[in-house]
């Protein structure tokens, strides 16, 4: 009797690992537990090793740009990289407008995408789907630093090499691509399971705090200008001591909201757009100017002219001095504040009985004194242009806006009320694009942000021409069901450009400017998003509501909203 033997049984082997292995565990190995990206062909090794990486989150949005955007905003939020992984050719180019918006504002996004096989390295014309002749020469002007990947050995120090790039002072956006064919071929070597960064720091120099200690110390009227560096240093608490050993009043740039309480005595706010707050920055004896380059917005579009000293405390070489002569402190701001502290308590003049020429004269206001008259003067000039309506939406949205709350906006024209006008209470809580400038950054920097900061209430504020760049992600909302608000002012058109035109020219174009839309409330249902329309009475109460509830939700505003007058025009 013959029998027929039993199978041994049988296990599935598992797939060799490969060049996209290295990449996600030399991420993993770095601290990385969240990835940004959207998947093409010539990317799918990494997507591929994805899969067996239980301890990485992966959020893919709908446009490369948008993940840009994404990432961002989880950079800033944390404080940390964020990896975004995208794919060859158009899929690379298309996160150019984002990391242009991470370097402006010092987020730290490590953009890793693909490459045609390395044989089409070079600039040949192999004909390769995506091939680009160079496409890494796209990235140089955008980024901190370009890495290019040929060998699967070169890929954990490659990874490490550019995290760390991100990490150094100043925070930035850096590009890593590695071709298809190295992250799809198998590697033999143990899995990564450590990696060394380290990241430059920027300490001040000794002899420059020393000097800029004795010219602050002797000031007899102190003024701080501080920018987006204090934020992403997170210098926030030796800004707020050095000001009140000081009694230095406090500007903050747009991208510096949240550096300095907004109540408090010595906040002069961020009314860098109104020519009072210009007077009395330039009429500072000394200005410190921490984290700021002194660019375009800060400056009041350049009319700004100090008359006296400027001490400039930098991060980025490329912005020392690049405005305004000065006393230039190529440093970090944290390390830079905490050294002047340090230095100061030896460098106060000591008080003398008889008054010199240069001290105040005994009707001379306080500096608190003299901050609540600077505001009291820009308050009464707002009063003066019929803005209440813009005035009461903004703080529509402020008292719907839970405290812990984080909001990302777009450009639009209630963002550019935001910039001066609005208190973020938190620092690191308002994020926006001011910094670049490009369209559609509200809705997925808000999404970014709903990852980096779970359990707390995401505003995203976009106008109905910026929303048109983001309404993809509605379904990556959905899909995640990531706590995002939405609130998209309706006003027909390109609104800011509608007004630039008349002021420019005494028309606008209305094939430029006037756009047809969708009922915004009906596509978020399609997407499975609860919507609602409001105005302005209501806005308040329809937006609390919507941030309160879970997941995401769109809140539409019809409105037409205007500027306030410019200062920069007749100074």
């Amino acid at each position: 009797m013959s029998t027929t033997p039993t199978p041994a049984p049988t296990t599935a082997a598992r797939p060799p690992r490969t060049g996209g292995d290295l990449v996600i565990e030399s991420l993993t190995a770095l601290g990385a537990d969240t990835v940004f990206g959207l998947p093409g062909q010539h990317a799918l090794g990494l997507f591929d090793a994805l899969r067996r990486a239980p301890d990485v989150r992966y959020v893919g949005l709908r446009v490369e740009n948008n993940a840009g955007f994404a990432a961002d905003a989880y950079a800033r939020t944390t404080r940390r990289v964020a990896p975004l992984l995208v794919s060859t050719g158009p899929g690379a180019l298309l996160t150019l407008p984002a990391l242009q918006e991470a370097a402006a504002g010092s987020a730290a996004v490590l953009a890793i995408g693909s490459q045609v096989p390395v044989a089409g390295l070079g600039g040949g014309r192999h004909g390769y789907l995506h091939e680009l002749p160079d496409q890494a020469a796209a990235f140089r002007g955008v980024v901190k630093s370009v890495h290019t990947v040929r060998t699967a050995s070169q890929i954990p120090s490659a990874v490490a090499a550019a995290w760390e790039s991100a990490l150094g002072a100043p925070h930035g956006p850096v590009w890593l691509e590695i071709p298809q064919d190295v992250l799809l071929a198998p590697v033999d070597v143990p899995p990564v399971a450590e990696l060394a960064v380290f990241p430059r720091e920027l300490p001040p120099r000794r002899e420059l705090i020393e000097e800029a200690a004795r010219r602050l110390g002797a000031a007899r009227r102190p003024v701080i200008l501080a920018g987006g560096g204090v934020v992403r240093a997170g210098a926030e608490a030796e800004l707020l001591a050095l000001a009140e050993r000081l009694r230095a009043p406090v500007a903050t740039t747009f991208g510096g909201k949240g550096a300095f309480p907004w109540e408090h005595p010595l906040s002069l706010q961020s009314w860098l757009e109104d020519r009072h707050t210009t007077d009395f920055l330039e009429d500072a004896d000394t200005l410190l100017v921490v984290g700021s380059g002194l660019g375009e917005l800060s400056s009041n579009y350049h009319t700004f002219r100090p008359r006296g000293r400027v001490v400039q405390i930098e991060a980025d070489l490329g912005k020392l001095e690049s405005n305004h002569a000065g006393l230039g402190l190529h440093a970090d701001a944290r390390t830079a504040l905490a050294a002047l502290l340090a230095e100061l308590p030896g460098r106060l003049p000591e008080p003398r009985p008889e008054r010199r020429p240069d001290q105040p004269s005994p009707d001379e206001p306080t500096p608190e004194a003299a901050v609540a008259a600077l505001l009291a003067r820009v308050r009464d000039r707002l009063d003066g242009q019929g803005l209440e309506a813009e005035r009461r939406i903004l703080a529509a949205v402020r008292a719907a806006l839970p405290d812990d709350a984080v909001s990302c906006w777009d450009m639009t024209i209630l963002a550019y009320w935001a910039w001066s006008a609005f208190d973020p209470r938190r620092t690191n809580a308002l994020h926006s694009a001011q910094g670049a400038g490009g369209l559609g950054y509200g809705f997925p920097a808000a999404l970014g942000a709903a990852v980096a900061a779970p359990g707390r209430p995401v505003l995203a504020v976009s106008g109905d021409g910026g929303a048109m760049y983001s309404l993809a992600e509605l379904a990556t909302a959905r899909q995640y069901d990531l706590p995002v608000t939405w609130l998209i002012v309706d006003d027909g058109g390109y609104g800011i450009l509608r007004e630039y035109m008349t002021d420019a020219f005494g028309a606008t174009s209305a094939e430029a400017t006037e756009l047809t839309r969708p009922d915004f409330v009906a596509l978020a249902g399609a997407f499975g998003v609860p919507a609602v329309r409001t105005d302005p009475e209501r806005l308040a109460a329809d937006l609390a509501a919507a941030l309160a509830a879970p997941g995401p939700s769109v809140v539409v505003l019809p409105a037409r909203l205007r500027m306030f007058a410019p200062t920069h025009l007749t100074a």
